[in-house]
């Protein structure tokens, strides 16, 4: 029977009622058995992304989020605003390969930006319009490479936001494609060798759906310029079985230096000598146990940037006659603050993140301190890379109230200046930002950045939305959207939390997020939401959390311990079935942070214990919800969207909504048109807002 909830609407003579009417979503009779345990799996069958029920049902769906989102009184006008906002030009950091300066610019609202060169007379041309590959904007460009001398260069393409992409060969000089295509190229950088070829990575195609089928063997090969693909060798990985294998060349084309992983943290490391005709490939690190990579040669001399015997990160060298993790030497030592170092210009730079803030060092290649670079505010930088000729490099800084600007800076000197600085509508100096320590469950302070209009009254009723991660080592750090400005206009909050499970702390900080420890995160997350209604920046009524895959999961898992908590939730390309989700493309990788329901009856019966999808129970008032996905999305499979709303829908006990949003032609986010994400920041924020009792936008 169809499901059907009385919610208010608003209409032209006011205040009435109608009907939202979800899809009929069958349930299946599927049974899986984990440790003698049976869990049922009604909706298994929304897995099938190539079956014409659910093409059906995705439709079906569809229809009602937008008749739904469309009687939402002032859409339009929160679009026109965005767009507004959104129209402003954008430059990237200039890079030069060969006799050119290239860069990227968007002249405002334009689906893709553009790579635009200048000749050394400053003659300007576009070099590559990624806007011109599809009519829809829905293929974009993923990557760009140039050979040593800048003649050649391979770009690759992302069709419908997959994370398969085609590698287009052209001739630099007159753009015009020089052989056929490469294709079936997955989680592959370009890396040339010279002029006369390069190397990527990619696995065999799978059997069944290209979107969803289990790839778990990953291949570096090489692909020598005038053969065809079908020539192309196997470097590594053909014997040795690794789900993530990548390999890239050093700038003096001396090494091949060749990282494998079987998850998102920790890799082993190999090098090969590119001068020596059939040398062998030498093993560096020989486990899993931490990330390694080689950032840096000065002749036989390797720089590694590791974590090996320090959790916050350090810079070693050794040399490449015995380069045995014992023969390693300190040369940029660990810190209390996560290191990420660059080189550019002739000198290594030292990023390090200080309480989710940026702090940059400078060093000599003695390892000698040169000086700490001032940036503008506190925020985020980034970039600090180049070749090691260049005299001018390029960063970028931002933080939740400052737009991205580019700054050019003079590594020998120290001289910074502003680049590139954009002109936005918008009026940084009447916002402010603030950083605040908070206490989660267990007693572990954890910080969270609030951003909001200055003046704003603490009267637990301002609309806020909480955004957090919490997983896979990765850092939230302060930056600039457009889609939060037009939040923080109309009266809004925007809270950031840096969750356990993320990288802001180093190593300790990231495993205290994961498998058994999992539930930390959603502690933290939910002590945020606490902390924020006890200060009375708003209140459960006004409150909103969002987060995007693994931060999907993080809403899921949150909104289904306390769906007290917060009015809205707005889980994006989530993961939601914790029990499957190793069976779908790369998800295997992802069980450093996870685990998976084999490995014992107490891992699944954990992950069982806070999977959103085995969670949510019938009876229940659950926020108004809107989940959103992609169709081609091939990293977080979309059934794990569609099965999590297809639960919530049929177990809704209150009157909220639960909407689930299916972008057409779209992926995991990387690539998306702007058209589409203006569209979508849109309709988040309006549905937010409408089902916290806003009639019209609450600007201040």
């Amino acid at each position: 029977m169809k499901k059907t909830f009385l919610l208010m609407a608003l209409t032209t003579a006011g205040i009435s009622f109608a009907q939202i009417k979800y899809p009929e979503t069958k349930k299946g009779e599927t049974v899986d058995v984990y440790f003698d345990t049976k869990v049922s799996d009604p909706y298994r069958w929304l897995e099938d992304d190539k079956s014409a029920e659910t093409g059906a049902w995705v439709k079906a769906e569809n229809e009602v989020t937008y008749g739904y989102l469309d009687k939402i009184p002032f859409r339009e006008e929160l679009k026109k605003r965005m767009e507004k906002l959104w129209n402003y030009e954008k430059i990237g950091a200039p890079f030069k390969e060969g006799k050119f300066t290239y860069y990227y610019k968007n002249n405002g609202l334009q689906n893709q930006s553009v790579v635009y060169r200048k000749d050394q007379s400053g003659k300007e041309e576009v070099f590559l319009d990624p806007n011109t590959f599809s009519k829809d904007g829905t293929t974009s460009l993923g990557g760009l490479d140039f050979s040593k001398d800048g003649s050649k260069a391979a770009y690759a393409i992302s069709e419908g936001g997959s994370d398969w992409r085609k590698v287009i060969i052209i001739d630099a000089l007159s753009k015009k494609v020089v052989e056929d295509t490469l294709v079936d190229v997955k989680f592959s950088g370009i890396s040339w060798l010279g002029n006369e070829g390069f190397y990527y990575s990619s696995y065999d195609k799978p059997k069944g759906s290209e979107l969803s089928a289990k790839t778990d063997q990953h291949k570096l090969y090489f692909h020598k310029l005038g053969t065809s693909q079908k020539e192309d060798k196997v470097i590594f990985g053909a014997d040795q079985k690794r789900r993530y294998v990548g390999g890239y060349v050093t700038e003096d084309n001396h090494y091949l230096v060749i990282t494998a992983a079987n998850s998102t943290y920790g890799n082993e490391l190999y090098i090969k000598d590119l001068k020596t005709p059939n040398s062998p490939i030498i093993t560096i690190v020989d486990n899993f146990n931490t990330d390694n990579s080689i950032i840096e040669n000065e002749g036989t001399k390797l720089f590694i940037h590791t974590d090996y015997n320090a959790p916050n990160g350090r810079v070693v060298t050794v040399d490449f006659s015995n380069p045995k993790q014992e023969n390693w030497k300190d040369f940029i030592k660990e810190t209390e603050n996560v290191l990420s170092p660059s080189t550019g210009g002739g000198y290594f730079f030292a990023n390090y993140t200080k309480d989710a803030v940026s702090l940059v060092l400078q060093y000599d290649y003695n390892g000698k301190l040169v000086r700490e670079i001032k940036l503008p505010a506190v925020g985020t930088a980034g970039g600090f890379g180049a070749k090691k000729e260049e005299k001018i490099l390029y960063y970028s800084f931002t933080n939740y109230t400052t737009p991205g600007s580019i700054f050019s800076f003079e590594p020998k000197s120290g001289k910074s200046e502003i680049y590139q600085k954009p002109k936005v509508d918008f009026k940084s100096e009447d916002y402010e930002s603030k950083q605040v320590f908070y206490t989660s469950k267990d007693g572990t302070k954890v910080p969270m950045i609030i951003t909001y209009k200055k003046g704003t009254k603490l009267d637990g009723k301002n609309p806020t939305i909480l955004y957090g991660y919490g997983g896979f080592n990765i850092s939230l750090t302060p930056s600039f959207s457009i889609a939060n400005a037009v939040w923080m206009e109309n009266g809004g909050v925007y809270a950031v939390a840096n969750l356990r499970g993320g990288g802001e702390y180093g190593k300790k900080w990231h495993d205290a997020g994961t498998k058994l420890q999992k539930q930390n995160v959603f502690d933290d997350f939910i002590a945020a939401a606490e902390y924020l209604i006890a200060q009375k920046y708003t209140s459960s009524d006004y409150l909103a959390i969002r987060g995007g895959s693994n931060g999907g999961l993080l809403v899921g898992a949150t909104m289904t311990q306390r769906p007290d908590l917060m009015k809205v939730a707005l889980p994006a390309v989530g993961v939601m079935d914790m029990l499957r989700y190793h069976t779908f493309t790369a998800g295997a990788g992802w069980a450093y942070d996870y685990g998976t329901a084999q490995d014992s009856k107490e891992m699944f019966e954990y992950l069982k214990g806070y999977s959103p999808v085995q969670n949510v129970k019938k009876g229940t008032k659950y926020p108004a919800t809107m989940v959103t996905t992609g169709d081609h999305d091939d990293r977080v499979v979309p059934a794990h969207s569609f099965k999590f709303a297809a639960e919530l829908q049929d177990k809704q006990a209150g009157e909220n909504p639960v909407l689930i949003r299916i972008d057409v032609k779209a992926g995991h986010g990387a690539g998306k048109s702007v058209a589409a994400t203006i569209q979508e920041n849109v309709d988040i924020q309006a549905f937010t807002l409408y089902n916290m009792g806003f009639k019209a936008l609450p600007k201040k």
